[in-house]
């Protein structure tokens, strides 16, 4: 498993799509995690593009002690989607390129090369989290020294819990991808129905289960719903309005479990196709 761990990790570096993964991922972090509201706070404007929030609110949102908020706030929609695509592009396009008769009939088995490939998801994303983190907080950082304000630093404990969660949020979304890639052994497929789920039928859901009680119960196991309670832990009331999907619907508890679920589940159904698909 370990050989096919490094081997996967060595195509993944060579694969210009998964770097356009974590580019657009980094850019929309610091875009709405720090560029937007500093163009908002030093715009004087008490209605600009954060709302009707005081300037000073936008600042503190900015510091490195919501360095959790700010890197996790975009992870149950649109990182969450980005996500999804690195996964559907792992296992899907082993058939796009005609690979995956190689990759089945070498030495290891199919669970074999089914875990190595996801623990290698799981290790990028780990890596990516980790990027983004940092990142923010230079960002904060930078910011407050800009701006001559004292700020406080997160707790270890925090920014350890922080972490990772955002790893299983994340990965989460890679393994819903990576079943949708083996289910339907291809790429733009499960990426196009995936980023629809994410962007359109979850958000629907959601918006229609405030006003349509029935829809309630389908809505506590949505994932992205349980990946937006599990960030609402670390919103701080006053520092403007929570990111989209980030609300808190189901307790922490609940939510960590059924993400964990979401995970053993793809992974599982992932493994069981791959082992009963004839390939030749």
């Amino acid at each position: 498993m370990y050989d096919v761990m490094r081997a996967e990790l060595f195509k993944l570096r060579k694969r210009p799509a998964v770097w356009t993964l974590l580019a657009a991922a980094i850019v929309l972090n610091q875009i709405f995690g720090y560029v937007v509201p500093y163009m908002s706070y030093t715009s004087g404007d008490e209605n600009g593009f954060i709302g009707d929030v005081p300037s000073s609110a936008i600042l503190a949102g900015m510091m490195p002690d919501q360095i959790n908020t700010n890197t996790l706030g975009a992870f149950p929609v649109f990182a969450g989607a980005l996500a999804l695509v690195l996964g559907a592009i792992m296992f899907g396009g082993e058939h796009g390129f005609g690979t995956v008769k190689t990759l089945l009939t070498q030495r290891p088995g199919r669970a074999t090369t089914v875990a190595g490939q996801l623990g290698a998801l799981l290790v990028a994303l780990a890596i990516g989290v980790a990027v983004l983190y940092v990142l923010g907080l230079a960002s904060s950082v930078g910011v407050g020294l800009a701006e001559g304000v004292d700020f406080a630093w997160p707790s270890a404990l925090s920014l350890i819990a922080g972490y990772a969660a955002g790893v299983l949020i994340m990965m989460m979304w890679a393994v819903l991808g990576a079943m949708l890639g083996a289910t339907m052994r291809s790429v733009a497929l499960p990426i196009g129905l995936g980023v629809v789920w994410v962007l359109g039928v979850e958000l629907l859901i959601s918006s229609m289960a405030e006003t349509l009680t029935g829809l309630e119960p389908i809505r506590e196991i949505l994932p992205g719903v349980n990946a937006g309670s599990v960030v609402s832990q670390w919103l701080t009331e006053g520092l403007g309005e929570a990111p989209p999907g980030v609300e808190s619907v189901v307790p922490v508890d609940q939510g960590l479990v059924v993400l964990a679920l979401y995970v053993v589940v793809g992974a599982a159904i992932t493994l069981f196709i791959t082992k009963r698909r004839d390939v030749v």
